[in-house]
């Protein structure tokens, strides 16, 4: 073992954490844990919208609640094509649209039952781009809440490490 190599190591690492609080010290949990997306402010508020129109509270959580819609602006931004999230984005504002159009105020200043008609004209869409949209934001919300962490938990019983493990124990021949 070389032990100027160590020793020089140990103080590297000593100035690292001496300067470490002085440069962290902007760092907040939501900059640290948010996503950069590429939805606008009333996409965000939109898909939120629909995702509470898909799967609303009630009397128990509902898919805002545990994040669903953060969870889907994620998944969208790395995980499709950009023409997919074009098309999203595009249907969410023509689910925009077509509230204005209809009741004549926003989709997110809908009642549920208007918010849920909105929605059902898309699933029986005889537009392509209008079906995809709302199959892949129901299929994908339904995915999010399902294996999200307090669904699996609370309602599945889903543990990490099923089972215990017992190391000595006596067995009888």
């Amino acid at each position: 073992m070389d032990r100027r190599h160590v020793l020089k190591t140990i103080i590297a690492a000593s100035g690292a954490l001496v300067a470490l609080p002085s440069w962290a010290s902007s760092w907040t949990v939501s900059g640290i844990a948010g996503h950069q997306t590429s939805f606008a402010a009333t996409g965000q508020e939109l898909l939120a919208s629909v995702v509470d129109t898909i799967i609303p509270a009630g009397n128990s959580i509902g898919a805002l609640s545990v994040g669903v819609d953060k969870f889907l602006q994620k998944l969208f931004d790395n995980c499709y094509a950009q023409d997919v999230r074009d098309n999203i984005k595009q249907q969410l504002q023509r689910l925009e649209d077509l509230a204005q159009l209809h009741y004549r105020k926003p989709f997110v200043a809908c009642d549920q039952l208007q918010r849920q008609e909105l929605l059902l004209t898309f699933s029986g869409s005889e537009k392509k781009a209008e079906k995809d949209f709302f199959e892949l934001v129901k299929s994908e919300t339904i995915r999010g809440f399902n294996t999200s962490r307090e669904v699996m938990v609370t309602y599945h019983g889903y543990k990490v490490v099923p089972g215990h493990y017992h190391g000595c124990v006596d067995v009888k021949i």
